[in-house]
This record gives structure tokens, C-alpha cells and sequence, in this order.
């Protein structure tokens, strides 16, 4: 008996220590022990004309931040921010995905928006992926790319958020399913450090630019709801359930922007027209457009320096299997 109770025991210890290290070097203990989460602060920003200025500038040409958080509504050419509600939140409508993800209301409106945030709950929100309250955002907000964004640049966002005209409209919040609402507590991390952008290049500089823009995140087709490494920048996700809308290839190689001189990169962000050929507007052109000339450059100039991959996508065909990707899109059969 006391040797079939050892041999249990052992049994038992063998389970455990096996469990702890699958855990540890797989998804970590941050869905059972909860995000990593700094403690808020009493900061308070200057809104400074400066700040108001690239405030604007960054929110809505280019981190996104009233694209996402605006009401859309289908247009003649994709979707359209829906006039009068710049920043009231919105639903996305995202097939098959486990839940239902809201862009919350980023209007000062004090019932239903931020207007009783502290200018550190907003910060922390943003560069951090940890709500107000201490929930953890769910990772379509870009957090893990603004964990780069400099610290003036984040103040200047903040600033410029609660000048926004208040709009009433109260959303719920984003309900995500088991098990993934546990698995994205390990996406968040402090930020205890100064933040400081490299501008001294354009190519730097424009590695910055397209971190904030989150290019990578719709220019690169996902394995198993991951981004997959080996096609960063290469295209081929898919927006909408036909297949018909896909993110084209931005790397420097034939099939991509290869051919592009800076020239026509820049006309084509600053008009949504690649020669006679309109883009979609699930590529937000109309919000990059309003960079200036020196970002756009710059953003072309970091892009000449990604690995090129060679994976066509052309949404004028119709879409097909792309052994490349693993998705189903335009010219996929030709990959």
C-alpha cells in the first residue's frame, strides 16, 4: 500500500512538474494570474497648440484612431465613415470570430464616452492594452504596436481626444469567448520607460510611421489566427467573407510595390488611385492621404528595405485557393 501511495504521489508530482513547464513554454501564466498592469498615475498633459495640432494629425492620418472608432457605413466604393460621429465607437463584424469586438465611444461625451478619464487612463489604454478599469483590451486595438509610440506623440493624442465634439452613444463593451478572452492577457506590458522616436532617417522614420499605422497587421495573411512571419508585409488578408477584398503586397518585390516609384506611392495614398484603378476604401486612403509628403516618402522609403516576398494578389480576379498564403483570393492560383 505504501508503495502504490509513493507511486501515486510520484505520478502526481510528475503531472504537475510536466504541466508547469508545458504552460510556462506555451501561453504563460497570464490567463490564470491575469495582465501585467502598471499602476495609473496623477500626470496630467499640457494641451499646448503643438500638441493639439499633431495630436490631429497622428489620430486621423496616421494611427487610425477615428477610422476605427467611427461608424461606418457601405459606400460606393467599401466602407465610409458614417458624417457627424467621428469617434462615437462602432461594432465590428468580424465572421466566425469567437465574440464581438466594440470600438468604444473616444468622444469627452461624460456618460458614454471618456470624458471622466484621466489623461493616464487614456494613456495607458492606448500604449498599454489595459482599460481604464483594469480590463485588458482586446489586441485589434493596436496596443502592441503604440507601445512604440513616442511619449510626446502619445500625449498629443490625448490631448486631442477630448476635443472631440461629444457624441452620446452608449455601446457595450467587447465580449470575446472562451478561452481567448484569457489568452490575450498576455498580450499587455507596461510601459515604465521614456519613449522617444528615431527620425534622424527617412527610412527610420518611416519604419515608425507604418508601426503606427499597423500596416503590418492588415498587409500580412494570418495561420491559426496569427500573423504568419514568414509573409510580413506580403498581403493576401482577407476582409470580407467572398474573398473578393484582400490586402495586396507591399514588399518590394514584383508582385508587390516593386515597380513603384516613390511618386506613384505617395499619389496613390494621397488619391486611392493605383493608375485608373480605385482602391477600396478598406485600405483607409482617404486618412493617410492627409500625411504629409515627407511621411508618405518616408513610409515608401521603410518599405524598400522589408524582405521582398513574391505573392500575387490582384482583387480585379476573381478569388481562388493560394497555396503561398493558405487564403482564397484574387490570382491565388497564380502563386
Amino acid at each position: 500500500m505504501n508503495k502504490f501511495v509513493k507511486g501515486l504521489g510520484i505520478g502526481v508530482l510528475v503531472l504537475v512538474v510536466l504541466a508547469v513547464v508545458g504552460i510556462s513554454a506555451t501561453i504563460g501564466w497570464r490567463p490564470f494570474i491575469g495582465s501585467k498592469k502598471r499602476a495609473l498615475t496623477d500626470c496630467k498633459f499640457e494641451a499646448t497648440p503643438e500638441r493639439l495640432k499633431r495630436g490631429e494629425y497622428l489620430s486621423e492620418h496616421v494611427a487610425g484612431c477615428t477610422y476605427c472608432h467611427t461608424p461606418q457605413e457601405e459606400g460606393p466604393n467599401g466602407p465610409e465613415l458614417v458624417r457627424g460621429q467621428k469617434g462615437g465607437g462602432q461594432f465590428f463584424n468580424i465572421p466566425g470570430f469567437p465574440g464581438t469586438v466594440v470600438a468604444p465611444n473616444i468622444t469627452p461625451d461624460r456618460e458614454t464616452g471618456i470624458g471622466n478619464f484621466t489623461d493616464d487612463q487614456l494613456a495607458r489604454a492606448i500604449r498599454e492594452g489595459i482599460s481604464h478599469d483594469g480590463q485588458t483590451l482586446f489586441p485589434m486595438m493596436p496596443y502592441a504596436h503604440f507601445r512604440r509610440m513616442s511619449d510626446d506623440d502619445l500625449a498629443s493624442v490625448v490631448v486631442y481626444l477630448k476635443t472631440l465634439q461629444p457624441i452620446h452613444n452608449a455601446l457595450p463593451r467587447t465580449d470575446i469567448h472562451f478561452p481567448v478572452k484569457y489568452l490575450i492577457r498576455g498580450v499587455p506590458e507596461p510601459v515604465t520607460e521614456p519613449v522617444q522616436a528615431d527620425l534622424s532617417t527617412p527610412a527610420s522614420r518611416g519604419e515608425y510611421l507604418v508601426n503606427l499605422s499597423s500596416c503590418l497587421d492588415c498587409h500580412t495573411p494570418r495561420k491559426r489566427g496569427r500573423l504568419d512571419s514568414s509573409m510580413k508585409f506580403a498581403g493576401g488578408q482577407v476582409f470580407d467573407a467572398s474573398g473578393q477584398i484582400a490586402s495586396p503586397n507591399i514588399t518590394p518585390d514584383a508582385t508587390g510595390i516593386g515597380g513603384y516609384t516613390e511618386e506613384k506611392f505617395v499619389k496613390a495614398l494621397r488619391t486611392g488611385y493605383v493608375g485608373k484603378r480605385q482602391l477600396n476604401t478598406a485600405m483607409p486612403w482617404q486618412g493617410y492621404s492627409g500625411q504629409t509628403d515627407e511621411d508618405l516618402k518616408a513610409m515608401y522609403a521603410y518599405l524598400r528595405t522589408v524582405p521582398a516576398v513574391a505573392h500575387r494578389v490582384d482583387n480585379t480576379q476573381p478569388p481562388t485557393p493560394c497555396k503561398k498564403c493558405g487564403q482564397k483570393h484574387g490570382a491565388g492560383d497564380t502563386n
